[in-house]
């Protein structure tokens, strides 16, 4: 069988594609070396409840036409993501705001953290940071970096703030009201039900072949589509030709515990150096779950080696310029479309891959 496009990766991106080229008459096949489809987003359920098998996924966006897009294909309830950080027997709000700095300091107005924080950047004497430690300090002063900032950021990187390049933080936001929302964005939720079912519908009509390493598959079916739609990694597609871009990975440790409630919270944070992981996700809280048992995942982020699953790009000056090169490279593949975080080497939140694949449609068919 032939097909107008081979998209590679079953994620929201392709799915995405897949879906609008469905839609207008287009034949897709769909591959994904994974033995499940939704990527990153996949959710399975373990006792009645949506477990986010990658991490947790809140979307998230100020653009109308995308919530609209993926309220098509599932109805979301009115979750708000408003995390927690745990610093040794202390426990702050985030992102930082009033609540954070109320409690740090034992203050009530806005103008008292605004002074606290200028003193404390003031004694610093940073004209210009020469590295992530100093950058961080010179926007929040002492107290919020050493307690939620250091610890959790160099658990994240793996190395020392120090040791980190100032730009990886361009700002770190300070709220100076009560307000626990830990985004700005317009709209935001959780699908109720999870993700995968989103997924499911979004591959309507196309055919999807699971289980299925894209550089086996093609070595036997060159000709099988007019288009590829890639979205795996971009230096393994051009055989790592000039060097293995970087990335940071993560392992879940993932518990069912007796328990009704084990944290409170969908999201709580762990800044201290000295606990090995970031954070612990409770699933049900997303979806306001009372089943009489609940599932956890710890998070600990890991160096990354050929073979395990890349997560955070690592957007360093060395891997910067190193993907340059791979992106002029993509851009002469006349009849592949490169796209999605992996595709494209880039840190995307959900909203902005449905944005970034609606566009690549665009271009597609004008």
């Amino acid at each position: 069988m032939h097909y107008d496009y081979l998209i590679v990766g079953a994620g929201l991106f392709g799915a995405v594609f897949a879906q609008e080229m469905t839609k207008r008459g287009k034949k897709c096949l769909v591959i994904d070396k994974r033995p499940h489809i939704a990527g990153n987003i996949y959710c399975e359920q373990t006792e009645g409840i949506n477990v986010h098998k990658y991490g947790a996924h809140i979307f998230h966006t100020s653009n109308k036409k995308v919530w609209d897009y993926m309220n098509q294909f599932a109805e979301f309830n009115q979750y708000i993501n408003s995390p927690v950080a745990v610093y040794k027997d202390e426990l702050y709000n985030l992102p930082f705001n009033m609540n954070t700095f109320s409690k740090m300091w034992g203050i009530k107005t806005p103008q008292e953290a605004k002074d606290i924080i200028a003193k404390q950047i003031e004694q610093l004497h940073i004209e210009e940071p020469e590295n992530l430690e100093e950058q961080a300090l010179s926007l929040v002063g002492k107290d919020v970096y050493e307690k939620l900032v250091k610890g959790y950021t160099e658990k994240q990187w793996g190395r020392d703030c120090k040791e980190l390049p100032a730009f990886i933080i361009k700002r770190l936001p300070l709220r100076f009201t009560y307000d626990n929302n830990y985004f700005n964005d317009r709209y935001q939720g959780i699908p109720m039900g999870g993700y995968t079912q989103i997924v499911e519908k979004l591959l309507e009509g196309s055919d999807v072949l699971l289980e299925t390493d894209y550089f086996e598959f093609r070595k036997d079916h060159q000709d099988i589509a007019d288009k590829t739609v890639y979205t795996g990694m971009l230096d393994q597609y051009f055989d790592y030709q000039y060097g293995v871009l970087e990335y940071r990975s993560v392992r879940f440790e993932e518990e069912t515990l007796d328990t009704d409630n084990f944290q409170g919270n969908a999201v709580v944070n762990y800044t201290e150096r000295e606990v090995p992981y970031t954070r612990i996700i409770e699933h049900k809280h997303f979806e306001f779950g009372t089943q009489p048992k609940t599932v956890i995942s710890k998070e600990y982020p890991s160096e990354w080696k050929q073979g395990d699953e890349p997560y955070y790009p690592v957007n360093d000056a060395k891997n910067e310029a190193l993907v340059e090169k791979y992106r002029q490279l993509a851009q002469k593949e006349k009849n592949v479309i490169f796209g999605g975080r992996l595709g494209e080497y880039r840190y995307y939140d959900m909203d902005k891959v449905v944005e970034a694949a609606l566009e690549a449609v665009n271009r597609e068919i004008v």
